[in-house]
């Protein structure tokens, strides 16, 4: 067929085709086969279809994500994404791994299988993220090495334990061991520990925040996500990185984007458009969507429409918004087939609802409050001079916040927000990174159980309480995933959005509850045993 004495299954006419090799275009037909594309060229097939000089790009491929933080199961994603160009996502499952261990991992490849988007694995390395934060689950070495040589598994997901990576921990080197492929994440790490970690093959970095870190790392020898996401919006500080040269090095990650974000703003689709308002040439753009991400992950059977690679394309039009059109899986147009119900997954649910009795803050004088950065799932500490019986502070903005244990029926721990804006009533969610804790935040303690009871109820969910209303949408799926179609969660999104909009005017807050308790991101957060400073990887104390 590639030497034209045989036809193909179809041949695609008048094409205006981006090519990533050059970062040029081509008008030109070309030739499909079994999903496979034979050649560019003068071809015969047994279906022709015209284009008319549509431009058409290599599928969209996301270098980093979390399926589970879209609040999705992996057919709905997969059903809200395709639309959007993107046609390959590599994911870490560590959100549901951290609920339910290796049964999780397996969940998300099975699902996987219900969506025509191509999704490839990253097995989680830290789980958990840090030994004292225990979840639903513990994954050794032994566990991810069950995974090595499965399909759809392409390496190690990102080594969030980089102190454990530079100080020589056994069980740490032990799964760096296990794949060629590894993912990294080590925020603000530097100078000689970055190359001590970048010497163990660790080649990527979703992290960055600032053009000096990202270059650093780069030199390093390290490819760069540049992450848009929910809450964490990196790519406008990280565009001037990109020029003829370093666009090999560089590609897009989304990384957490709730279904609502994905519904209205889009995906890859919307990284390239913001690409391009932040000064990136649109061409480079597409080769970070496209070959830069598939070189990276050595899938040499995808990132351009060529000879021998996956017939996966995108037809966009020919203004400089960069709309998506029609999408192409194998060669098919994709069109939608509908809710696929899930596939239920096993895990505990056993959340003790705190009494008002034990959440007061105790102490005076200067305490230590978590306050939350725009934009970014870093926090800052604050030292602020106060008394834990005048919490909440309204009008200086301190909150309470707590973490429920939900696994084991344990305890609570409580903590100080500054940043959430809230005026009135409280949220709480069990999407809590990457543990998956309840974490609630509120302005009064009645509020602040209500909605972890509107939780609780669902054994799992995300809600919000406000006086005598409440609105909350459950988890069905590990609780931190919906099984409804994406629609149905959109609509349930923006019903609790609207009472909360009611409540603050900070954008996505949901987003930020759920890194309150991610202790390997600098610098305050919390957990269920309380406030943990990252700086010193240990628990503290409120006050000093």
């Amino acid at each position: 067929m590639a030497l034209g004495k045989a036809p193909a299954d179809i041949v695609f006419l008048n094409a205006k085709l981006f090519c990533p090799f050059d970062c040029k275009w081509d008008l030109c037909d070309f030739a499909v086969s079994d999903g496979i594309v034979i050649g560019k060229g003068d071809y015969s097939g047994r279906e022709e279809i015209d284009l008319e000089g549509a431009r058409v790009i290599p599928g969209l491929i996301d270098s980093h994500v979390h399926i589970e933080s879209s609040l999705l199961t992996p057919s709905e994603y997969g059903r809200l994404v395709i639309p959007h160009g993107t046609t390959t996502v590599i994911a870490d499952p560590h959100e549901i791994a951290n609920v339910a261990g290796s049964a999780g991992i397996e969940y998300m490849l099975a699902e996987a299988r219900k969506t025509e988007l191509n999704i490839e694995y990253m097995v989680p390395s830290c789980v958990p993220a840090t030994p004292a934060d225990m979840g639903g689950a513990l994954i050794g070495p032994e566990d991810i090495r069950r995974f090595s040589g499965r399909r759809h598994i392409l390496g190690l997901g990102e080594m969030m334990n980089y102190p454990g990576v530079i100080s020589g921990q056994d069980d740490v080197y032990e799964k760096l061991e296990i794949f060629d492929i590894i993912g990294g994440h080590c925020p603000g790490l530097t100078g000689k520990e970055l190359n001590a970690y970048v010497m163990q093959g660790i080649g990527s970095e979703h992290e960055c925040t600032n053009i000096s870190g990202a270059r650093e790392k780069l030199k390093a020898g390290m490819h760069i996500f540049m992450r848009e996401g929910s809450t964490e919006k990196n790519l406008k500080a990280l565009a001037p990185l990109i020029d003829e040269i370093t666009v090999s090095r560089c590609s897009f990650a989304t990384d957490d984007r709730h279904a609502d974000m994905l519904y209205n703003s889009g995906h890859i689709d919307d990284c390239i458009r913001k690409a391009i308002d932040y000064g990136i040439r649109p061409e480079l753009a597409y080769r970070m969507a496209t070959l830069s991400a598939s070189d990276r992950f050595h899938l040499y059977d995808r990132g351009a429409v060529s000879p021998g690679r996956r017939a996966d394309f995108c037809i966009i039009d020919d203004s400089d918004k960069f709309e998506v059109r029609k999408t192409y899986v194998g060669g098919k147009e994709f069109t939608d087939p509908g809710h696929t119900p899930p596939g239920r997954i096993k895990y505990d649910f056993n959340l003790r609802v705190p009494e008002k009795s034990g959440m007061r803050i105790k102490g005076a004088g200067t305490a230590k409050v978590i306050s939350i950065v725009e934009g970014e799932i870093l926090t800052k500490r604050l030292d602020i001079k106060l008394d834990g019986d005048f919490v909440p502070d309204l009008e200086n903005d301190i909150l309470k916040a707590v973490v429920c244990d939900r696994y084991r029926g344990g305890g609570f721990g409580t903590g100080l927000v500054k940043g959430f804006g809230l005026k009135r009533g409280a949220i709480a969610s069990s999407v809590s990174h990457d543990c998956h804790n309840v974490v609630a935040v509120g302005t009064s303690d009645e509020e602040i159980i209500e909605a972890i009871r509107c939780v609780a109820s669902g054994r799992g969910g995300m809600a919000a309480a406000c006086g005598e209303r409440s609105a909350v949408l459950p988890f069905e799926c590990g609780g931190i995933m919906s099984d409804l179609p994406y629609e149905s969660v959109v609509d349930e999104l923006a019903r609790i959005n609207e009472l909360v909009e009611k409540m603050t005017s900070l954008k996505d807050p949901f987003m930020y509850l759920s890194f309150l308790a991610l202790t390997v991101i600098p610098e305050l957060r919390i957990t269920d045993r309380g406030l943990f400073d990252v700086s010193s990887f240990s628990d503290v104390p409120v006050f000093d």
